[in-house]
């Protein structure tokens, strides 16, 4: 059998399994996937100053139950065409929502806009012109803010965060531009995490942030990137055709030979794919090709100075994060997307920071998606995480 035809059954199989399995996730997270574990769990909703009306589990205590007090409280963030279920898809004692739930901590688990559990709006649905006129920049203005007031509002407490993937990308660009934000904020702990994509190790990401580029107006125009939809398989299929990139073994070739990953909790986290929109995937696809950790680019100096005063997209800038803001982050020697180089230049732009306040662990064998449904990834992350939080 031809590659590319290998690469097609692939992706057949993916969208397959994946139509399948939306009649069983749709009755919602806490039904779904927490009181099936004898877990107790509520749904909540919080509206973003720009419309979009966002989902949130909260697990209040563990699985012995007992009474809801006044235990920290967590936030998880997930990552890009994922949602909240990616905390959710290792078994209760190795899967972190479930393992910070039973040791003490108020959890809570964010869905961003977009996703099967928050697409709604105000106003707009998502065949609406606009419903998907937002990057990661409207994630971090918005959406964040609107999800750690409402838990603060419940708690009465500042918030532990935890980021996976594109999660820590708004993490790191909110800690230096939210002052109101930072008040409510205990601390973060970022996994696999990024604000540079330049040196981005996997060739068939980067071959994909080459094609979009290139071709904004298409993808302007497609607005809603559905990671098993037709534009997607196409520029896939593309990008896997070219002679650098091998797609033999698709999950490798997208973020990294992961060492570690429960198989079945893989499977699941495929089922869970969910889209984002284009013009976050234009933005991400910017920050590959030039190397920048800044605002969206109109690609146009005038549209620029319209939005922005300036004839460049401003720049995030690490160096304003407070240097007492406690930080841990958690990084793979073999993740394709976190890279090893693009994780030094955050550091690098972290070196003021107090090293008493910045703790960093480097996991040699572990890929992307280890940091989430790795087997051993209680031991190696959330053992060490847990006792950072408790610190703090």
């Amino acid at each position: 059998m031809q590659r590319w035809q290998l690469l097609l059954r692939s992706i057949f199989l993916v969208i397959l399994f994946s139509g399948s399995a939306v009649a069983v996730l749709d009755d919602g997270i806490c039904f779904t996937l927490v009181k099936t574990q004898g877990y107790a769990c509520e749904e909540h909703t919080v509206t973003t100053q720009d419309g979009y009306i966002l989902s949130l589990q909260r697990i209040p205590m563990g699985r012995s139950g007992g009474v809801p007090g006044k235990k920290p409280p967590v936030l998880l963030q997930h990552g890009l065409v994922s949602d909240a279920a990616s905390w959710l898809l290792l078994p209760p004692d190795q899967a972190l929502a479930f393992v910070l739930a039973d040791n003490g901590f108020d959890l809570w688990l964010a869905n961003m806009r977009g996703t099967k559990y928050s697409r709604g709006h105000a106003y707009l649905n998502g065949d609406d012109l606009g419903y998907w006129g937002w990057s990661w920049d409207e994630l971090v203005t918005y959406e964040l803010p609107a999800m750690f007031r409402y838990v603060y509002n419940e708690t009465g407490q500042k918030l532990h965060y935890v980021g996976h993937s594109q999660g820590t990308l708004l993490a790191l660009a909110a800690l230096p531009k939210d002052k109101v934000l930072l008040n409510m904020w205990r601390s973060a702990s970022l996994l696999a995490p990024f604000a540079y994509l330049g040196t981005i190790t996997s060739h068939l990401i980067r071959a994909v942030a080459e094609n979009v580029v290139a071709n904004v107006p298409y993808w302007l125009d497609v607005q809603e990137f559905d990671p098993y939809g037709l534009a997607s398989i196409q520029v896939f299929a593309a990008s896997c055709l070219k002679p650098e990139v091998n797609c033999i073994d698709f999950q490798s070739a997208l973020a990294g030979r992961d060492c570690c990953l429960n198989a079945v909790s893989l499977v699941a986290l495929l089922l869970h794919g969910e889209p984002s929109s284009t013009m976050n995937l234009i933005h991400l696809s910017q920050m590959i090709t030039k190397g920048t950790f800044a605002m969206y680019d109109c690609n146009d100096e005038n549209e620029n100075r319209k939005f922005y005063g300036q004839p460049t997209p401003p720049a995030y800038k690490l160096e304003n994060i407070p240097n007492e803001f406690p930080l841990y982050l958690f990084h793979g020697g073999a993740d394709a997307l976190s890279d090893v180089e693009d994780v030094q230049l955050l550091l690098d732009g972290l070196k003021h920071h107090n090293p008493d306040k910045l703790s960093v662990k480097f996991i040699e064998k572990y890929a992307h998606f280890d940091f989430v449904i790795g087997y051993n990834s209680k031991q190696l992350v959330y053992d060490p995480l847990m006792n950072f939080l408790t610190l703090n």
